[in-house]
């Protein structure tokens, strides 16, 4: 009974974040309510198997360690970029295509993180988190081309949810603090009910049971520039689960080698790849679950396969996904402030620890944050460009993280760049010496 209780807070405290994406692309697309509510049931449904598959370790894939694996927000703007520009089934294919581009690189990938070190992780995640607040804001304001956009029924509902949060934040500690957005969901979601602006009827018409369906959405279509940048986004996941596989080590005393590293980041392509086929999205190692284990000191893998198993029960219930798409667009808009301001948050704290260490770091940042945002805000940019081109150059995340990378490339990775930063370090222990 204690493990099974163990299980379930631990998929509280990820599921704000594991609903959320299916919620946020679905209404993006335009997806119908009975689409949506298998998008958000095959999302929780793979959660739970990307985690059973990382925490079953065998000779050929899976870490060991107890990490809950979720789908990640690196993809969110990326994904709805190819369904605008190709449809939904663009998405699935290159979701497909990453997954098997991990696995084929999962043992020579620890060699490949040099091109990913925190001034560019911490450039694209923090790219990610602006380039998302614009999203947050128009489903706040009730969902752009709302015909009650901007209301004050929607401004109420989408700022006193994160009102609630902040408070929620604020007064509360341990396991509270860490599911305020799922708390702030729930009551964000009832004040609407005694509003008139939550729709049961979705509920009511879903059913029970259902089995999971491969290639729900149709049949895949594969675009390069589309396979492009699910590829870009699969690698700065594997570099975030490569922070919470070092991070879960050190807090279970296990030294990690590189054939587990090698195992777990096959485990997440195999994961990646079944999301695609059945319609479900990129997974990455939730670091959230990190914080409830440093709290709660509960270590144990069987804890993490009960909540697994847990996610894939109630992703074969439509009926509980459906409660989860009743959410009021202007509710999700007040969380997601709270969600994507934290990726940015999280972005400059990794930016912190570097961006002085040269000024060419500052640069960096700077080129990379400022195409990031530029493109996101004027998209028509580049219109002149072919269009399976644009998808690359006029996605914000796309660009500003290939600035993040080839400069990096130019600044911090020629031999000669390295040779003239060791004379640097040399003359200042010199200095320091003297």
């Amino acid at each position: 009974m204690k493990t099974t209780a163990l299980g379930i807070q631990h998929v509280l405290a990820m599921y704000a974040g594991a609903i959320l994406v299916p919620l946020i692309v679905g209404g993006a697309l335009g997806l119908t309510s009975e689409q949506l509510t298998y998008l958000v049931a095959i999302d929780i449904f793979m959660c739970g198997v990307a985690t059973i598959l990382q925490v079953l370790s065998n000779r050929y894939f899976g870490i060991g360690l107890p990490v809950v694996l979720g789908c990640t927000f690196t993809a969110v703007g990326p994904m709805i970029a190819i369904g605008g520009q190709y449809g939904i089934s663009a998405i699935y294919g290159s979701i497909i295509v990453s997954g098997l581009f991990v696995m084929l690189i999962s043992t020579v990938f620890g060699k490949m993180v040099r091109f990913f070190p925190p001034i560019v992780t911490g450039s694209v995640v923090t790219i990610i988190g602006i380039t998302l607040i614009p999203v947050a804001i128009n489903n706040l304001g009730g969902g752009q081309g709302a015909s009650d956009f901007g209301s004050a029924a929607n401004l109420l509902l989408g700022f006193g949810t994160l009102l609630f949060i902040i408070l929620i934040y604020r007064f509360t500690t341990g396991f509270t603090r860490s599911i305020s957005i799922l708390l702030g969901l729930i009551v964000g979601t009832i004040v609407a009910v005694f509003m008139g602006k939550v729709d049961f009827s979705v509920v009511a018409d879903a059913s029970y049971f259902h089995m999971v369906q491969p290639f729900y959405f149709g049949m895949p279509t594969f675009e390069w520039s589309a396979i492009i940048t699910m590829i870009l986004v699969a690698m700065v996941s594997l570099v975030e689960s490569t922070g919470v596989y070092f991070a879960l080590g050190d807090i279970t005393k296990r030294e990690l080698s590189e054939e587990d590293l090698s195992k777990g980041y096959r485990a997440e392509g195999l994961a990646v790849f079944l999301g695609g086929i059945f319609n479900a999205f990129q997974y990455t190692a939730f670091s959230q679950n990190v914080g409830l284990i440093q709290l709660t000191g509960v270590k144990s893998r069987k804890v993490i396969l009960v909540a697994g198993g847990i996610l894939v029960g109630l992703g074969l219930v439509p009926k509980i996904a459906a409660l989860t798409t009743i959410i009021p667009t202007s509710v999700l808009g007040g969380a997601m402030i709270a969600m994507f301001g934290m990726v940015i948050s999280q972005g400059i704290k990794m930016l912190g620890k570097v961006i002085n260490d040269s000024s060419a770091n500052s640069l960096i940042v700077a080129c990379s944050v400022g195409m990031g945002l530029g493109v996101t805000v004027v998209p028509e940019l580049f219109a002149i460009l072919p269009s399976g081109v644009q998808i690359l150059t006029s996605n914000g995340i796309v660009a500003g993280s290939v600035t993040a990378i080839v400069l990096n490339i130019v600044f911090n990775m020629k031999p000669e760049r390295k040779v003239e930063k060791v004379n640097q370090d040399i003359v200042v222990l010199k200095e320091k010496e003297a």
